[in-house]
């Protein structure tokens, strides 16, 4: 039997390509091959990962094609959605078709951006694109991300939002106003969600404190500059150990002292979501807050 030539290995490939290793059609039809997409293979020992089926959809769709929707999120690095199916925009208007893919049809031409190695809408886009896909809350926890990893600039998106006329630009202007530069995770993404929703005023993210001397002493997650009042994850960013904990307890120890009420949630806490309003509620009334108490099921 002939060897599968290790320059298949690894990769995706057409039958031409495989025709010019000395692979017939009737040897891609074995079990040392796999068809990942119709007329685009692997070899049975290269496993299908989603970046091979992102890879192997750029074989068949027109060229100026590009990542966009959950997909251009996920390639970007953030996990959320559904790795299938792939989703790709095009102002072509070759048919393509298959099990796995959707391609989105555009009016425009389109601007992508390569991310390692792969054609991506930018991000501006992108989060107007997704609002079609995602709720408000998902929205939010997207857009965070896409500003504090560098794919879009803040104003650039809330001016995108707010000039487009595109699918899902009206949840898109809803979200944009609320996003943040510095968020640093999605927790604090859902955390800001839970206020918000629950009427209160938004904390900002990632703000220096600094003591009376003007020494900074640290940055809060969410902060109340106003109040006073501070939210701490407890386990956002890491598993702590000994060592970790017992710096984060002399910071919170360190941030009372200098009259900060500091609240402090912890993943168990999203059981209950409507108690986490509350209790930043009650906080805020120990400082001084006037508003209305939370409201939910708006």
């Amino acid at each position: 039997m002939r060897p599968v030539p290790p320059e298949l290995h690894g990769r995706v490939f057409t039958p031409r390509e495989a025709a010019r290793y000395g692979v017939t059609p009737r040897m891609l039809q074995g079990a040392r091959f796999a068809q990942v997409f119709l007329g685009v293979w692997r070899t049975s020992a290269t496993p299908e990962t989603e970046e091979l089926r992102i890879r192997a959809a750029l074989r068949i769709l027109p060229d100026d094609a590009a990542l966009s929707h959950l997909s251009a999120v996920r390639w970007r690095g953030l996990d959320v959605g559904a790795s299938v199916p792939l989703h790709f925009s095009t102002a072509s208007a070759v048919h393509v078709e298959r099990e796995g893919l959707v391609v989105h049809r555009r009016q425009a031409r389109l601007r992508p951006h390569l991310v390692r190695g792969v054609p991506v809408l930018d991000g501006a886009r992108t989060f107007v694109d997704v609002a079609t896909d995602v709720g408000d809350r998902a929205l939010l926890r997207i857009g965070d991300w896409l500003v504090r990893h560098g794919h879009v600039d803040l104003l650039e998106l809330r001016a995108f939002a707010i000039a487009e006329h595109l699918d899902g630009v009206q949840r898109a202007r809803r979200v944009a106003p609320l996003v943040r530069e510095r968020v640093d995770s999605v927790r604090e993404s859902d955390v800001r969600w839970i206020i918000h929703a629950a009427g209160l005023p938004m904390p900002e993210p990632n703000v220096p404190i600094r003591d009376a001397q003007g020494v900074h002493v640290a940055n809060g997650d969410l902060v109340y500059c106003v109040h006073r009042v501070l939210i701490e994850h407890d386990g956002w960013h890491h598993e702590r150990d000994a060592v970790q904990r017992q710096r984060d307890h002399l910071r919170r120890e360190m941030l009372e002292a200098l009259g900060w009420r500091v609240i402090v949630i912890t993943v168990k806490d999203f059981e209950d979501e409507r108690q986490i309003a509350w209790r930043v509620f009650n906080a805020l009334r120990e400082r001084g807050y006037r508003g209305p108490s939370p409201r939910f099921g708006r």
